[in-house]
This record gives C-alpha cells, sequence and structure tokens, in this order.
C-alpha cells in the first residue's frame, strides 16, 4: 500500500515531493500526541507542531463544524469573528502591536510584512539570516539558502551568518552577539550603497531553523540598535516558537527581549486549519494599507477565525504554557543525563528541544543523526532533523506532551545511542 501511494504522489504531484523517513508512513488518524499508521500501529509525535493544542482536539473540531454550518465567507462583509479574535490576539502582546491582517498561511504572513518594511521606509532592501526559512512566495523563499533561486538571488536581499552554539561567531559566545550585529550592518551598508536601501530585518527569534542555538537574553540588543539607527524595520517570525511553545514566554521576542514593529504568525493558530496572522503596530498597518491595495479572499473568514479562537480557549483552560514550561525542564534534564561521545550539545526551551551530534573536533554528523531519526521512528517515536548541517534533532511535540510522553522518549533515544558506534 504506501509504495503504490508514493508511486501515485509522483505520478499526480509530480516528482520531490517532499516525505518524511526512508520508508514514509501513511497515516490515517491522529488524537493528543498520537498518531496511528494505515497498519494500526500507534506513533508518539514528537516533531509537529501544527495541532498546537493536539491532533484532532474535540473542541477546535467543534468550532470549526459549528461555524461552517452557520456561515463562512470573505471580510467584505462585516463579521464579528474576525474582531473579537483580533482583540484577543493583541492583548497577548507587548507595546504597540495592536493591529491584525489574516491570511491563510506563514508564507503569506511574511510576503506583507517584507511589503511593511517597503511601506515604512520607502526601500526595498531586506536582511535575513543565511539559513533561515520564511515560506514559499516568490518575495520569501530568496531568504531560504536551501534552494537557489533561478537568476540567482534577488538584489534587494543580504543574508547574514546565523548565530551557533557550538561555533559562535567570532570564535567566542561573549563576543556573538557583536559579531552577529555586525554583519546586519555591513548588509544594510551594502543595501543602502547599492541604491536598494534597507527597508527590513527578518528573523525567527529563536533562530529555529538555524538550530536554535542557545542565546541568552539581550544576544539581539546590539542588533535592534542597528536596525533602528538605519531606519528599517524588525520582523518576528513566530511560526515555530509561538502561542507558548517555549514554556517561559507567549512569544519568542519576549523571551529573548526585543521589541519587534511586525509579527509573523502561522501553523499552530488554527490547529491545523489554515490560518496566520501579521500583528503590527499601527502606523505600520497603516503605511502598509496606504501603499498597497491588499484583500485576501480566505483570510479571517468566520470559520477560521473560530478555529483561531478555540485554540487560545484550550491553550488557556488547559494551562498548555505552563505544562510546556514544566515538561519540558523535564525534558531536558532527561535528555541532558543521556551519554554519548557524539552528543555535541543538548539546548532548547520549552516544548522545542534538540540534541546536536558532531563528530571529531565537532564536526557535524548528518548522516548519524539521520540514523536516530530512523532508529526512533522504528520504536514508534517520531521527530527530526534541522540546522545548517541537519545534525540536531528537533523534538517539537503538540503542547500536551506530558512527562509520561517525554520518558518514552528519552528512554527509546536511551536505546538508540547504545547501539550507535562509539
Amino acid at each position: 500500500m504506501s509504495e503504490s501511494l508514493v508511486q501515485r504522489r509522483a505520478r499526480l504531484l509530480g516528482p520531490n515531493v517532499p516525505t518524511f523517513y526512508d520508508a514514509p508512513l501513511h497515516i490515517v488518524r491522529g488524537e493528543g500526541v498520537w498518531l496511528w499508521d494505515a497498519d494500526g500501529r500507534r506513533y508518539l509525535d514528537c516533531y509537529n507542531n501544527v495541532p498546537h493544542v493536539g491532533h484532532c482536539h474535540p473542541k477546535v473540531v467543534e468550532a470549526i463544524c459549528a461555524q461552517a454550518a452557520r456561515l463562512n465567507t470573505h471580510t467584505r462583509y462585516l463579521h464579528e469573528g474576525i474582531l473579537d479574535y483580533a482583540e484577543r490576539l493583541v492583548a497577548r502582546f507587548s507595546g504597540s502591536l495592536e493591529t491584525v491582517i489574516m491570511v491563510c498561511t506563514g508564507s503569506e504572513a511574511n510576503d506583507i510584512a517584507l511589503r511593511m518594511g517597503q511601506a515604512v521606509t520607502g526601500k526595498t532592501g531586506i536582511v535575513a539570516t543565511d539559513n533561515t526559512y520564511h515560506g514559499n512566495t516568490a518575495t520569501v523563499s530568496q531568504l531560504s539558502s536551501k534552494k537557489p533561486p533561478i537568476g540567482g538571488y534577488a538584489p534587494n536581499v543580504r543574508r547574514v551568518p546565523s548565530p551557533d552554539s557550538l561555533r559562535p561567531l567570532g570564535g567566542s559566545a561573549e563576543g556573538q552577539a557583536q559579531v552577529f550585529a555586525g554583519h546586519v550592518s555591513e548588509a544594510i551598508a551594502d543595501l543602502e550603497a547599492s541604491g536598494q536601501g534597507f527597508a527590513s530585518l527578518i528573523l525567527c527569534p529563536f533562530f529555529a531553523n538555524e538550530g536554535f542555538p542557545d542565546l541568552s537574553r539581550g544576544f539581539l540588543d546590539p542588533t535592534v540598535e542597528v536596525v533602528r539607527r538605519a531606519g528599517g524595520i524588525l520582523i518576528a517570525d513566530e511560526v515555530q516558537p509561538g502561542f507558548g511553545r517555549l514554556g517561559s514566554h507567549w512569544w519568542g521576542y519576549q523571551r529573548i527581549g526585543i521589541e519587534p514593529d511586525v509579527i509573523t504568525l502561522g501553523k499552530p493558530m488554527g490547529n491545523g486549519h489554515p490560518v496566520a496572522a501579521v500583528v503590527a503596530k499601527p502606523e505600520v498597518t497603516g503605511a502598509f494599507r496606504e501603499a498597497f491595495g491588499y484583500f485576501n479572499t480566505f483570510g479571517g473568514n468566520p470559520v477560521s477565525c473560530a478555529a483561531a479562537m478555540a485554540v487560545l480557549d484550550v491553550l488557556e483552560e488547559e494551562d498548555l504554557v505552563s505544562n510546556a514550561a514544566d515538561v519540558g525542564s523535564y525534558a531536558l534534564q532527561r535528555l541532558r543525563a543521556l551519554q554519548h561521545p557524539m552528543i555535541g550539545e543538548v539546548r532548547g526551551a520549552g516544548l522545542f528541544l534538540g540534541v546536536e551530534f558532531v563528530g571529531e573536533g565537532l564536526a557535524p554528523a548528518p548522516e548519524s543523526t539521520a540514523r536516530v531519526v530512523e532508529a526512533m521512528k522504528a520504536r514508534g517515536i517520531l521527530l527530526n532533523r534541522l540546522g545548517r548541517h541537519y545534525n540536531c534533532l528537533k523534538i517539537r511535540p503538540p503542547m500536551p506532551f506530558s512527562r509520561e510522553n517525554a520518558d518514552m522518549l528519552v528512554d527509546a533515544l536511551a536505546e538508540v545511542l547504545a547501539e550507535m558506534p562509539k
């Protein structure tokens, strides 16, 4: 069955459509932190942040069904759902992040955020890190280093080296913040000299795709100063760290201690329903609305708003942010007790954790990391890997993940490590 599905995908969807694992899984059901394949085997989902409050949470399912049975249309008609949700969402932000544009995907949100930078500054230059991912539109795909665009990178894009835990920029952890800010400053100067000008710095405040290096609060302060001095705007992509995943704070930007001009949200917002948003300062949204005639047919529709509102309900009613802090701290402690010479570092926050595997001289070990991922899958534990060299395990489960689930994860990983060469 699985092989025929793979062949059918290639015929109908085209080649190179990504799947996880050497033998792709045929998943047919989900509940909470669990997934089941077509053969009835159960897997512990330690990877998926899309079902943020758990696969098929009954409250979210009920909200979607009830609203779909009543009304679903676009925002050129008035409806209270988008306003009720926007009020509740912005109450979770600090500073003057008070306006919301709702869309369907994080890619769309980041595309709008970059256009906001253009509207505010009248310039087009974008700075991003060199191992980032912000989506799939023609503009934001320019920021990814995985597949260089045909014809080369756009002349208004500059990518700077991302921070690193084991191999810090400049050679020392103490000096890394200033070195990173220096790279941003050089990129801005280059954009200004080229005539593009500097509009925006976009980054994930947890540097998730970069391997979420262990960075202290205040790390980005020198960089923020550089951006402000240059007159650009600061965009924080919260698609991965947002909605309480980091445990200590609702948003990654709060944890690292910055105040962005624009926040982008996506995947976890609707627990799998396609809903995303841009949250921005009023003057930024005002400039965007003046400069661009923007409308999104499905963004902010009543069903999407109902799904997103239900996610907020569950996060609060089940105290899932506190759960992320408690279970994440417990899991991190257990992971750090594991012993293997290839473990370079265990790091993370809340329910976003990782183990970086290295060889001699801290050389990245992506092949070994891939073998760990496959061996964990064979034991019924789903996770994956990321980072510049794909040598860091990515552990990012749904928010109801429990201490018992964490024990299953770490016990299985201990078994896998015991079988690995030393």
